[in-house]
């Protein structure tokens, strides 16, 4: 039996979202207030039944737009929450589950069950409302011209809320007919599921007791052993609470009590066969390496008080081999954070798993484990060593076959998804507009793709696994035509639109051969973009997508030429196959905003268009074909002085050449073979950024970025 789907709704941002959950590993991930840790919270409110830890800041806040038509509190509506989950059920479990049955005729392998926090009678929350509301304004305060100067709360049902939550709310639970739901487990309209009743057996709270365990290991781990022992969650305490709750207990080691009496060495050699298991799970993780210490548990008090209080037992770190690693000790505050942090997580997961298998009756068998951000302090390769063995230490005997343990890992980590790749993961897409959040499976990203297609699905995933996968965390996204843009566009947002530093930006560079295979992708993560990329001009026939995406070089479809050359073309596949889907470089001069936007309005495209430029009294509008072109046009009498010569456009005795002749020079400058493009960026770094432009097609890509996200961040709350 495992967990098949949550549905939260009404929780914080998750507003109504389906989440589903791999059997065995799933990672959530999402830019930050994206609500993955809002959904293991709900599920740890839920599931313990903490109906007083709820308050109205849980409610999604359209709970509260218009709950009170008109003033008229008849028809207020009080919001309600609510969690269903959806269980897999093998052949097993099935006894575990017959109160959850819709019926005699169930069929299937889903059973669900809904508990929801709501009112605990609405007509009589409605009616305390009231008077409460009438005896407020009867004790308002009023100024000499009878204008209303404060009234006491409530003024609306959520402040009477506020007050009164805990007595007015309460958890009802609920059966689910599975039959009355969709594949996205959306309920058929009217369905109205049955309400669970003591009086029919076992209360929801004892069913969902009996099914699952749920346990969390927070982000905020105090890892510190320091001589004030001024933290709650100190590594050494933590490993003395292990020892006294899971393993032997002193009272009945009769060896143990005769060794402690003798001889402190013999406590120790006990301490280290009691700890050998645990110790052993974390060399399984490759961790000690060969250069790092070895971990020991020491005694460090009197031997009757040795395992009686929290400071019992201390970690110490030994420097010698493994058949003397006592004469060299450490105390713990000695390693670094990320070796007790690993250390940590892994008793802590130990522990709470010894905790559930320990239940000797109505064990459930199901138990979820929540990690939150597990990269803390871990350097790389550790990161990725924990994700790929953390099922492993959880490993249950393989004749327990009606237990199963779950883990939920959110994480912001890049090294976690490269190791996992694409399945595992629940992308919480944060609606900027709506506020609110959408959870996307990406398993179902698969689905994309026909047959034919899944070269362009497995491109992607083994790119972004040799790059970076940021795309998961990012406010948005800017793809970019290559190595020149991605050095360069840091510095020309920090000049051009500064507040685009306040997000989290994800720089990919894609080629443009390539960038049009990032669509799906894009598509599916509903991720804002811009890319920007060259207008690529060429004469001869229209490219084909394996053309060379390299613009410098005469290609068999065609040459570069300039711009303004007669029934130029563009190489360029992205603009041919994404945006805004044109070849004919006068149609691309001539496309609107909206052609160059996605229908959906999240994408958008930025490409050289025509600049007026002067240069010897002269005057006209020019396109540039590549970025350094382009920049060249925008910042032409700075190119062309003697003091930028080491940026590699100035040409000699420029001053004797018309309008025409400069730009054309300029543009075989850049398309030679021997124009080194990433020492024009490295370059034009290291030049004061005041004194050059940013291009102008690039300035409005940013201009619709920023339009997008910034004033949409500012307005989250």
């Amino acid at each position: 039996m495992h967990i098949k789907a949550l549905r939260i709704q009404n929780f914080r941002r998750l507003k109504d979202v389906t989440i589903e959950l791999d059997r065995d590993l799933s990672i959530f991930v999402g830019a930050n207030n994206s609500g993955k840790t809002s959904t293991g919270h709900a599920l740890q409110l839920f599931t313990a039944a903490s109906k007083d830890k709820f308050t109205v800041h849980d409610f999604n806040i359209d709970s509260w737009n218009n709950i009170e038509v008109g003033g008229n509190i008849r028809e207020a509506t009080p919001p309600t929450i609510s969690l269903d989950i959806w269980l897999q059920v093998n052949e097993e479990n099935l006894h575990r589950i017959i109160e959850l049955l819709p019926s005699l005729q169930w069929e299937g392998n889903y059973v669900g069950i809904r508990i929801k926090f709501s009112p605990i009678d609405i007509r009589s929350l409605l009616v305390r409302y009231q008077e409460a509301k009438a005896e407020a304004r009867s004790n308002a305060l009023t100024n000499e011209a009878g204008e209303i100067t404060f009234q006491p709360q409530p003024k609306n049902l959520k402040e009477f809320l506020e007050q009164n939550l805990k007595k007015e709310y309460e958890l009802k639970y609920y059966v689910l007919d599975h039959s009355k739901f969709n594949e996205e487990f959306n309920e058929t309209e009217d369905y109205e599921p049955e309400l669970i009743s003591r009086e029919k057996g076992k209360s929801g709270k004892e069913l969902i007791n009996s099914l699952i365990k749920v346990d969390f290991l927070h982000a905020q781990r105090h890892l510190s052993d320091n001589s004030e022992g001024n933290r709650s969650e100190e590594l050494s305490k933590r490993l003395s609470r292990f020892y006294e709750r899971n393993l032997e207990k002193l009272e009945d080691d009769y060896e143990t009590i005769e060794a402690l009496s003798t001889s402190e060495s013999k406590l120790n050699d006990h301490l280290a066969k009691v700890f050998e298991p645990t110790l052993d799970s974390l060399s399984h993780l490759g961790y000690p390496g060969l250069s790092n210490p070895n971990l020991v548990i020491k005694s460090s008090l009197n031997p009757t008080t040795i395992l009686s209080n929290n400071d019992g037992a201390k970690v110490y770190y030994s420097l010698d081999t493994e058949d003397d690693r006592c004469s060299h000790i450490l105390p713990d505050r000695y390693n670094g954070l990320g070796y007790k942090n690993l250390i940590y997580m892994v008793i802590e997961l130990l522990d709470i798993h010894t905790q559930w298998l320990d239940i000797e009756e109505s064990r459930p068998a199901l138990h979820l484990i929540f990690i939150e951000e597990p990269e803390a302090h871990l350097h790389v390769q550790l990161q990725q060593a924990f994700i790929r063995k953390v099922m492993d230490l959880l490993a249950l005997d393989h004749s327990d076959t009606h237990l199963q343990t779950q883990l939920v890992v959110t994480t912001h980590s890049t090294h976690i998804l490269y190791e996992k790749g694409f399945i595992p993961i629940r992308y919480f897409r944060r609606d900027l507009n709506n506020k609110e959040t959408k959870v996307l499976n990406l398993s179902q990203f698969y689905n994309y793709f026909e047959e034919d297609e899944k070269p362009i699905r497995d491109f992607l995933q083994k790119y972004l696994k040799l790059t970076h996968c940021d795309l998961f965390f990012a406010d948005a996204a800017v793809l970019v035509e290559g190595n020149v843009e991605r050095l360069l566009l840091p510095q020309m947002i920090e000049n051009s639109n500064p507040k685009l530093k306040s997000c989290y930006l994800t720089i990919l560079e894609i080629g443009g051969a390539y960038g049009h295979k990032f669509k799906p992708l894009i598509d599916f993560l509903g991720l804002t973009t811009l890319i920007i990329t060259d207008i690529d001009s060429v004469t001869g026939s229209v490219p084909s997508e394996t053309s060379n995406e390299e613009e410098d070089e005469d290609e068999v479809n065609g040459t570069a030429c300039l711009v303004e050359t007669e029934n130029a073309v563009t190489s360029n596949q992205m603009l041919i196959q994404w945006l805004p889907e044109l070849n004919q470089i006068s149609d691309l001069i001539q496309a609107s905003n909206e052609q160059k936007t996605s229908e959906n309005g999240y994408v958008r495209v930025a490409y050289q268009t025509p600049t007026n430029v002067s240069w010897n009294n002269s005057s006209k509008n020019i396109t540039g074909r590549t970025l350094e072109v382009s920049f060249a046009i925008d910042n032409l009498a700075w190119c062309q002085s003697n003091a930028q010569k080491d940026i590699k456009l100035r040409i000699a005795k420029n001053d004797e050449k018309s309008l025409d002749v400069l730009i054309e020079k300029i543009h075989n400058r850049v398309k030679a073979k021997h124009f080194n493009k990433t020492e024009f960026a490295l370059g034009l770094i290291m030049k004061d950024t005041d004194d050059w432009n940013v291009p102008t097609y690039i300035k409005e890509g940013l201009d619709w970025l920023e339009s997008k996200i910034v004033i949409d961040l500012s307005e989250r709350g």
